[in-house]
């Protein structure tokens, strides 16, 4: 029998109920690597910070579950796994508070869903939803974004069928195992996604759709996009869960605003009176993240290996404003050249001002 891989321990433990990011972060400090972990003894395994009830559960998982199943499984269904550990983890996800350390994935993440943004609305949409949501995802599939959703009935589902009739990319983020797809009525559109996009799930295949499932799923949505559009809601819509989540992890949020009688708007128009940025049309969304026309964005990111600065400062910048003196110092490099490629990064659309001379990662 051929020994599981390294990444077959991080599969195991995305297994065991209560081991999350932050105590597989304790794991990884204490033992250096998962295989150590997963086959450490009951005493070394309380040394390394794991609860009583954490550790029951780790052990239960270490006497049923057969890792040569689940990775036959996930052959099977021609999905691929990513961890913390791989370069290619979502960048923009990784810099969330307590990002899933694994996610399974039927399809494909291609480096230029960096230009990502989430869609997000009610189920029950109205007329006005699925006519603002067409022309909106429309606009701005034209602008090479790729819209992330949740794959629900609603607003979710007609973002991602016009990213597809539009010629875009789509990312659809489940609360279930990426094998269980919820709800049934969604499974041709899943499969359309698999071909043009991604199917993206933390929960492992096989993990029924469970209303707990869904709004920790929300933080995967928000976390994968620059920001996060809710087109119509009510005021205890789920998006407005997702909406949260963007402004906790210092993305954008914008909103559709609606008729004060409608209670479809009552959520969104409440988030534009709370600070969200109205969208009357794609251009506010574009201006909003400084993006402008992003496929010659994409086009002068792909020269990025060929500068070693611009390599230097975009490793050390992330969603967190940081001054150019500190640049300087993290990357070696004198004032002048910062000063010069950062206004170069700019106009790529590699990096953006936040005034008082800082800048963050644009993507």
């Amino acid at each position: 029998m051929t020994p599981p891989s390294e990444r077959a321990f991080w599969i195991a433990f995305n297994h065991v109920p209560g081991i999350g990011p932050a105590r597989l972060a304790r794991l990884l400090e204490h033992f250096g690597d998962l295989e150590a972990a997963w086959e450490a003894d009951e005493e070394e395994l309380a040394r390394a910070g794991l609860d009583r009830r954490s550790l029951e559960r780790l052990l239960e998982t270490r006497r049923t579950l057969s890792l040569d199943r689940v990775v036959v499984r996930l052959e099977r269904l021609d999905a691929h796994v990513l961890t913390w550990a791989d370069e290619d983890y979502p960048h923009l996800l990784r810099e969330i508070p307590a990002s899933p350390p694994v996610l399974y994935v039927r399809g494909t993440l291609l480096p230029e869903d960096a230009w990502a943004l989430a869609v997000v609305g009610t189920r029950r949409m109205t007329t006005y939803g699925q006519e603002v949501t067409r022309r909106l995802v429309s606009e701005l599939v034209q602008a090479n974004l790729t819209i992330v959703s949740g794959l629900a009935l609603g607003v979710d589902r007609q973002a991602h069928q016009v990213a597809l009739e539009s010629g875009g990319r789509t990312i659809a983020v489940l609360g279930s195992g990426i094998d269980r797809l919820y709800p049934a009525s969604n499974r041709a559109l899943a499969r359309r996604i698999i071909e043009e996009g991604a199917l993206v799930s933390d929960y492992p295949p096989g993990t029924p759709p469970d209303a707990a499932n869904f709004p920790p799923r929300n933080r995967i949505i928000s976390g994968l996009s620059l920001g996060t559009l809710v087109i119509e809601a009510g005021e205890r819509s789920g998006a407005l869960i997702t909406a949260r989540f963007a402004a906790d992890q210092g993305r954008e949020v914008f909103a559709v605003p609606g008729s004060i009688l409608s209670p479809g708007s009552r959520g969104t128009n409440q988030l534009i009176r709370d600070g969200a940025t109205p969208v009357l049309e794609a251009r506010d969304i574009l201006e909003a993240l400084n993006l402008g026309p992003v496929e010659p964005q994409q086009e002068a990111r792909s020269l990025l290996p060929e500068n070693e600065d611009e390599m230097r400062i975009l490793a050390v910048l992330s969603r967190e404003p940081m001054h150019v003196d500190e640049i300087g110092r993290a990357t070696g490099l004198d004032a002048a050249t910062v000063a010069s490629t950062l206004a170069l990064m700019e106009l790529k659309g590699f990096v953006r001002s936040t005034g008082s001379m800082s800048y963050v990662r644009a993507w």
